[in-house]
């Protein structure tokens, strides 16, 4: 669909005008494209009118190409010249919504009446009236929602705040949770140490043995040296070594002292002036407690420039653990050294006999106080029999030492006015059950006379003897023995006799000797047995103590030595050559 106007005049132009709005409102074209066409229309028409002569206006509407997509309406302005020269036309075009809806010809009339004229004239500009309403509106909704974003960008500053504060509060408990995790992994490593430096301290006995690994658990994490001032020991020196000032008030006062130029600030510990010994090395110097006054002091020297509080609140304890197990390994040396002078006391002399070689061996468990209640003996009777002994009190201790000497000086007694072995067992048997309810021992007894080719003996709860022949031949005399002596029990102890020809021996010994844990004592007596029969005849006649060693040796080997160990060896030799035994070494017997 065409239309053309032909413009020369003002009227002209506003006829046109107003066609072109109403033809493309009929068209469907929304409002501001209807707005932008006729402002522009307007603005080349109004330049058309200034330059004059006549202009031709035409309005085309063109159809889709499909039938889905919308037409256009194109306005072109021109003059006959123009397009006879074929200048380029002044041309605008907007799409049409509804291409089928035309209604061209009724709206492109415009009245000439004037009154119906203006009327349409002004009614032209209601376009731009609803535009201008609609930018009112939108500009109102732009004003709430710059507000809208406004209050939205404080909220969002306001977050942003909140969330830095909380992240600052957040990298506050981070590093506060670092240095807890730090504090309690130091906390947890000094707690760790100090308990593992007390079992290494307590594991030993031996003062000597535990000075010496106190350097060695200090040095380098807690201290660059370490200096231990014993009291006892610097007493038993000539010549005394220079202390610091600060170690001496450290023993005189029993506080922890600080030596250095500057104030360590340790809790529990006293600033003194830097040590004239060492004035360029802060000193620590912390007692050895005791429970009446300290046993020495020790003296580090810092690992780096000084130490950390708590650090020496933990050098401080392990001192004090250190103090505690040297006090108690001088207390048990102190004690094993009188009760092994006692035991070694307990044990006598053996007495020479004629055509009786003895020799016997003692030794004493290697845990504990090395004392126990293991003893041997051998004393003659008035007849001018030769008693010889090999007893075990249970338990292992002084208490078990002492019951020892008061059986042995109770067996001596009762020995005096005669009697067999096994009467003597019975009677020793009565008197441990009054005297000690709750103490057993076990005890073997072998009676020898020059008189007789035999020999009597008794046993009580002890392993058996063993006895070698001349030719060679070893036995154990494993008849029925007593029950242990000091058992609520009523017994006779029976005694039994062997032959005992010249060139024989006899031996008697403790469970110590032949008992293992894993084993029993069966495999150890069958052992002795051979380690005997092993001996030749000739070395047991010249050389008893010599043979006593070479069967201790193997029997010893895989011994653990936890139990006391007792052997006698009793060797009948040519009447007309009287032996009388050698002393025993002190490493052999006490």
């Amino acid at each position: 669909m065409t239309h053309t106007w032909q413009i020369t005049t003002v009227d002209d132009a506003a006829r046109a005008r107003i066609a072109a709005a109403r033809i493309a409102a009929a068209h469907g074209v929304s409002t501001v494209e209807r707005t932008r066409l006729v402002t522009a229309l307007s603005a080349q028409l109004r330049q058309c009118l200034v330059k004059g002569g006549s202009w031709l206006l035409t309005l085309r509407t063109a159809a889709p190409p499909k039938a889905q997509c919308p037409g256009r309406l194109t306005v072109t302005l021109d003059t006959e010249a123009n397009r006879a020269a074929k200048r380029p036309s002044w041309r605008v075009s907007v799409g049409v919504p509804e291409p089928g809806h035309d209604e061209g010809d009724r709206v492109a009339r415009v009245p000439r009446d004037r009154a119906a004229f203006a009327d349409a004239l002004l009614s032209a500009d209601e376009d731009t009236s609803r535009v201008l309403d609609r930018l009112t509106e939108q500009e109102q909704l732009l004003a709430f929602h710059r507000e809208e974003l406004h209050q939205t960008n404080q909220g969002v500053l306001a977050l942003h705040a909140e969330l830095d504060a909380a992240g600052r509060v957040q990298r506050e408990l981070f590093g506060a949770e670092r240095k807890a995790r730090t504090e309690a992994e130091s906390a947890r490593r000094r707690l760790t140490f100090l308990a593992d430096a007390s079992a290494a301290l307590t594991a030993s006995l031996n003062h000597e043995e535990i000075l010496s690994r106190l350097p060695g658990l200090l040095v380098p994490d807690y201290a660059r040296s370490v200096d231990i001032w014993l009291f006892a020991d610097d007493d038993k020196s000539r010549k005394r070594t220079p202390r610091p000032a600060a170690a001496v008030v450290a023993a005189r006062t029993g506080r922890p002292q600080y030596a250095a130029d500057h104030a360590g600030g340790l809790p529990g510990v006293d600033d003194q002036p830097p040590s004239a010994l060492r004035p360029d090395q802060p000193l620590l110097c912390i007692p050895l407690p005791t429970r009446h006054t300290p046993l020495g002091v020790v003296t580090l020297t810092p690992p780096r420039d000084r130490w950390d509080a708590d650090d020496a609140v933990m050098l401080v304890e392990l001192a004090r653990r250190a103090a505690i197990a040297i006090d108690h390994a001088q207390r048990f040396e102190h004690n094993r050294d009188i009760a092994e002078t006692l035991q070694r006391a307990l044990l006598t002399d053996l007495p020479p006999t004629p055509g009786l070689s003895l020799a016997a061996r003692y030794l004493p468990a290697t845990h504990g106080l090395n004392i126990g209640g293991d003893w041997y003996d051998a004393f003659r009777q008035p007849d001018g029999g030769l008693v010889a002994v090999m007893g075990d009190v249970t338990g292992h201790g002084l208490h078990a030492a002492v019951m020892m000497s008061q059986l042995r000086t109770a067996l001596r007694a009762y020995a005096v006015d005669g009697g067999t072995p096994g009467r003597l067992l019975t009677r020793l048997h009565v008197f441990l059950h009054h005297l000690q309810p709750d103490l057993y021992a076990t005890a073997v007894i072998a009676r020898f006379h020059p008189d007789e080719t035999t020999v009597t003996w008794a046993a009580a709860g002890h392993p058996p003897p063993v006895l070698r022949t001349p030719d060679g031949d070893v036995r154990v005399l494993d008849a029925k023995p007593g029950a242990m002596l000091g058992i609520p029990l009523h017994q006779e102890i029976s005694d039994h006799t062997a032959q005992l020809p010249p060139g024989s021996t006899l031996a008697l010994y403790t469970d110590g000797l032949v008992e293992r844990r894993a084993q029993g004592i069966d495999p150890g007596i069958r052992r002795l047995t051979e380690a005997l029969s092993a001996e030749n005849a000739a070395d047991l006649d010249g050389d008893l103590e010599g043979a006593a060693d070479r069967i201790l040796d193997p029997m010893l080997r895989d011994s653990q030595r936890d139990d006391d160990v007792c052997l006698l060896l009793c060797h009948i030799g040519d009447t007309a050559k009287p032996r009388i035994p050698e002393q025993t070494s002190p490493g052999h017997s006490a």
